[in-house]
């Protein structure tokens, strides 16, 4: 931008449809060439030519608007100081107060480190580079993440460490890959995941997000602790590294959360050497384009004694068809059938007839990131929702000014704070315990934790939408992000598991720990 200074009598004397200025937070603007484009045409600018228009502005724009468009600045106020444009970068930590993690806002806590906060940042300028550009065009078109974008990730290391601290992370920097941040593959740990989870998810595409890895994130969990090692060799080099893409096939339109009844059937053939698969599979996130299922089928009897995980290849037989959910048809949900497919019994995960245990052990990470995508979507929406209070006003002040939007902001900041800090622990536990022993300790508060979390984002978005008003209820503009919000805010609420099943499951595994001489 030019160093050139401007005085208020300079700009008012550009005040004509043919030659206009106007000040923006500090910052001179010539939009002579840009007033024909305006959507609002001549008549909206023109009580701004030659003026101040900061709080108008940003009253009906977002930043990101100014930094569109920054190429129609010419210079500065006359004893202006930096201005939002001047400071703002996206990859940098938010300042608004609750709008990031307190440790990375100057707090002390006991869980971050050094390398937590270079990774924090090697997320963020990735995603500003290779993400933020599209999103919201393939958001709002419905597009699904190109295969090129997936091996951008891969190379990048994003998708490994969509996994968790693992000894897959030692293959893919074996491989010349380097971590973000330039984190070592043993300092990772899930503190490096949940940040990773919180960035994406600052992406403002639910759909888009979704659609970015996150049925390869519970897909390719069974295949790395349960495949043989043959065809965990085969598979797991080609998916981290973006080149394949897997999806997770559990649910059916007859067993969503009520896995142990699923009617998908594995048979075995003649010969012995394949199960010939037959059923379908429901709200399937990233199935419309995945090259592998992993896939839970019945091969036995009744109940969860009787189902069999099976890794499925995309081949003869298998059929894709896309769902219309409430967010974008970019994260590629899918109704996947499965007519006469044969899977080499090689394909088992595990043991045959003992698929539920795979799909427990899958079951907590799944719910944990789950629970890590909620509540920084949760925080995402209050930082805007602050910001407005902050900027728009009404009845001659601001909304912040009005005591029932402090509030509600009181209640949105507490219950995304309070959620967090229990995120946080249960994180540190997994840290902390041998990975069969956090499969059995943490899936009663995990499942607790989902259920908080998600009653809580309903009230979140609840409050964020009449902080925003009309906008909440518009896809685009100032309040795109708390109607995107409200919109997919049931997803977690449902996905992994339902609410109601959380809350009984989380006061059931506490009932087997019970001591039996606790009396009142």
């Amino acid at each position: 931008m030019s160093a050139k200074t401007f005085t208020e009598a300079d700009v008012a004397a550009h005040n004509t449809e043919t030659d206009m200025w106007l000040i923006i937070d500090g910052d001179v603007f010539d939009i002579t060439k840009f007033v024909k484009f305006h959507p609002g045409g001549v008549a909206a600018l023109m009580p701004f030519a030659g003026k101040d228009a900061t709080d108008a502005f940003y009253g009906l724009h977002r930043i990101e608007v100014l930094k569109k468009y920054d190429r129609f600045r010419i210079g500065k106020l006359e004893g202006a100081k930096d201005s939002c444009l001047d400071l703002y970068d996206p990859t940098s930590v938010g300042l608004v107060p609750y709008s990031e993690p307190c440790s990375f806002q100057g707090l002390p806590s006991p869980y971050y480190n050094k390398s937590h906060e270079a990774f924090r940042l090697g997320v963020a300028q990735f995603r500003e580079k290779h993400l933020k550009p599209i999103a919201e065009m393939y958001e709002t078109a419905g597009k699904v993440p190109p295969q090129e974008l997936y091996e951008t990730m891969g190379k990048a290391g994003i998708l490994a460490c969509k996994l968790g601290p693992g000894p897959w992370l030692a293959e893919v920097v074996g491989q010349g890959i380097k971590l973000p941040g330039g984190v070592k593959p043993e300092e990772f740990d899930y503190f490096h995941e949940l940040i990773l989870h919180d960035q994406m998810i600052r992406l403002s595409a639910p759909g888009f997000a979704a659609g970015l890895g996150d049925g390869y994130a519970i897909g390719l969990p069974p295949v790395l602790h349960f495949a043989k090692k043959a065809l965990r060799d085969e598979v797991a080099p080609q998916v981290m590294m973006g080149k394949k893409r897997i999806a997770l096939a559990i649910s059916e339109p007859q067993a969503g959360s009520d896995v142990a009844n699923i009617v998908t059937t594995g048979k075995k053939s003649k010969d012995g050497k394949f199960f010939v698969v037959n059923g379908t599979k429901k709200w399937i996130t990233n199935g419309l384009f995945a090259d592998y299922f992993a896939t839970v089928v019945r091969t036995g009897g009744k109940g969860m004694m009787g189902v069999t995980m099976l890794l499925i290849e995309r081949s003869e037989g298998v059929k894709t068809t896309p769902i219309s959910t409430a967010y974008s048809p970019s994260a590629g949900t899918a109704l996947v059938e499965f007519h006469n497919v044969k899977v080499p019994v090689e394909n088992v995960l595990g043991r045959v007839n003992q698929g539920f245990r795979c799909v427990m052990y899958n079951f907590n990470h799944e719910r944990w990131m789950i629970c890590a995508q909620v509540i920084a979507a949760m925080r995402a929406v209050q930082d805007e929702a602050f910001k407005w209070a902050m900027q728009r006003k009404a009845f001659g002040k601001r909304l912040i000014d009005q005591p029932v939007i402090r509030q509600k902001m009181a209640r949105i900041v507490s219950l995304t704070e309070m959620n967090w800090s229990w995120l946080e622990l249960i994180t540190y536990q997994m840290n902390n315990l041998k990975f069969d022993d956090m499969m059995k300790k943490l899936a009663g508060p995990l499942a607790l934790l989902k259920y908080q979390c998600t009653r809580s984002a309903l009230q979140v978005a609840d409050d964020c939408s009449q902080i925003f008003g009309g906008r909440a209820i518009t896809r685009t503009g100032m309040g795109k992000t708390a109607e995107q919000f409200a919109r997919t805010v049931k997803f977690g609420a449902i996905l992994g598991g339902s609410e109601e099943i959380m809350a009984d499951l989380g006061i059931r595994m506490a009932t087997r720990e019970f001591p039996k001489h606790a009396r009142l």
